[in-house]
């Protein structure tokens, strides 16, 4: 069975054992694998900021990821909750770098998860004159947003 068929019947598994029995369907996103669920009862998974969700896309990374050929990983949306929080992360990571070239003064976001980190990251690196980094040593740490030396 292809990769995208085996992801696509795990996630179905996984999520009609927790009581939530979803669509599932894998789009091949470019830069990620994308793990779209959709369906009533969804909103289970969005409860408490979308830890369900996290949870469940931590899992689906960690049996597949080794699987792919190349550095991508999965992302796991249930009625676009991440598509729109990752637009409005990225809206937010360029509001603060205009921030840091406007002032000068050193901008933070987070906490943050590796997978929004990455958005953060992604999101400055298209600005010229500003760089980040993660600082922290936990899970989740904060990006520091700065003028490029």
């Amino acid at each position: 069975m292809e990769l995208h068929e085996r992801v696509r019947e795990f996630t179905k598994q996984t999520v009609a054992a927790m009581g939530v029995p979803l669509e599932v369907t894998v789009v091949d996103a470019g830069d990620n694998i994308r793990v779209e669920l959709s369906g009533e009862g969804g909103e289970v998974l969005l409860k408490r900021r979308a830890e369900a969700l996290d949870a469940l896309q931590q899992i689906v990374n960690t049996a597949f990821r080794r699987e792919l050929k190349d550095d991508r990983s999965f992302v796991v949306d249930c009625m676009d909750y991440r598509k729109a929080k990752d637009a409005e992360l990225r809206q937010m990571a360029k509001l603060l770098a205009e921030k840091v070239k406007q002032t000068g003064l050193d901008q933070q976001l987070g906490p943050l998860n590796p997978y929004e980190r990455r958005i953060v990251h992604l999101a400055v690196a298209e600005l010229t004159g500003v760089t980040t980094e993660s600082v922290g040593d936990a899970f989740s740490k904060t990006v520091l947003i700065s003028l490029r030396k």
